[in-house]
């Protein structure tokens, strides 16, 4: 897991940056503030849950556990469901429905699987 993980959250991290970035600078004149502001809320959950997931995959090192899988799963698809749909809703025409609430609980389900680690290792 850790490999992977590791690996997973830094490419998270980078494309959070990218986005931010992009969306900042390449985007401003392009999309409305609404549009923006979307935007900028997938790259921030995008990037506090890439830096969560970093730190499940480096605890799991020293306590691995079934919960912290689980954790490092649910963030790694709440990242892709939550954020990406918000960037499909910004970007394309495509709208993704009900795919960004389920993301969203998926992130819930990966901080409520980190504290069953915790509770289960107290």
């Amino acid at each position: 897991m850790e490999r992977y993980g590791v690996f997973i959250a830094a490419v998270f991290g980078a494309l959070a940056v990218l986005l931010g970035a992009f969306a900042a600078h390449g985007l401003k004149n392009t999309l409305s503030v609404e549009s923006l502001a979307v935007l900028q809320t997938g790259v921030h959950y995008q990037f506090i849950h890439a830096l969560a997931l970093l730190s499940v995959v480096l605890l799991a090192q020293r306590r691995p556990s079934r919960a912290l899988v689980f954790s490092a799963v649910f963030f790694t698809l709440g990242i892709i469901l939550f954020s990406g749909s918000l960037y499909l809703l910004v970007l394309t025409a495509l709208k993704p429905g009900l795919v960004t609430p389920i993301g969203g609980s998926l992130l819930v389900l990966g901080w409520l699987s980190l504290a069953c680690s915790a509770w289960r290792k107290a």
